[in-house]
């Protein structure tokens, strides 16, 4: 069988099976496997190396988003998209950072699901609306010249690194591309979310990725 090939990840049999019966209706589209959990849905992607793998956020040994970052990380090809109940604006930027090319409720119907995932699968990235206008107006409310004088209190190395940050990058990669150790980068970091004034390596990310040209984050 050809077409899209899926990995469903939700803890929840009953929302397996029922995402499972709705995608099968539509050709083009294969489910190829299921996982109720983190480390079980790396082991699974491994396994059927999906196009597009549907995440539930919050899973019970861990959270989706990590398991999205360490899929990513091994498998980049993989387009991902995140499932939740509950807009929330940490899970986006979260999210964003992990390399996940969209961020749905679960309240959003049949049809938007399936043209989601083959937008995805065709290279888009794609937001629920709900959850993005929130997290904008977050960063817009801090004004650009608070944006900017947040900013100029970086170093130039600083930028580059909130930059690859705001790409999607991991630490590791960061110490690759910029030729410094992990720990060096991790140190980097720190220092950034403090003159930043965020407490999360995600809500850096977001707040650079207002400020990068359209078609510069990575997908």
């Amino acid at each position: 069988m050809g077409g899209i090939r899926l990995l469903i990840v939700d803890d929840h049999e009953v929302v397996r099976e029922g995402l499972r019966s709705v995608l099968a209706r539509r050709k083009g589209l294969q489910v190829v496997g299921e996982a109720g959990s983190a480390a079980a849905a790396v082991q699974e992607a491994r396994r059927c190396i999906p196009d597009v793998l549907i995440m539930d956020v919050r899973l019970p040994d861990g959270s989706g988003i990590e398991a999205c970052r360490e899929i990513r990380a091994e498998q980049p090809q993989i387009r991902v998209i995140m499932l939740t109940s509950y807009p929330d604006e940490e899970a986006v930027f979260a999210s964003i950072v992990a390399g996940a090319s969209g961020y749905l409720l679960k309240q959003v119907r049949a049809q938007d699901l399936i043209e989601a995932i083959e937008a995805v699968a065709s290279g888009a990235s794609l937001l629920d609306p709900a959850v993005t206008g929130k997290v904008l107006e977050r960063i817009r409310k801090m004004g650009m010249g608070a944006a900017d004088a947040l900013l100029s209190q970086l170093s130039e190395r600083e930028r580059q690194i909130l930059t690859l940050i705001a790409e999607g990058r991991t630490n590791k990669e960061i110490a690759k591309i910029v030729c410094l150790s992990d720990k060096t980068v991790r140190n980097y970091v720190s220092s950034i979310l403090s003159k930043l004034n965020f407490t999360r390596r995600s809500a850096a990310a977001a707040f650079m990725a207002t400020r990068l040209p359209k078609g510069r984050l990575s997908s």
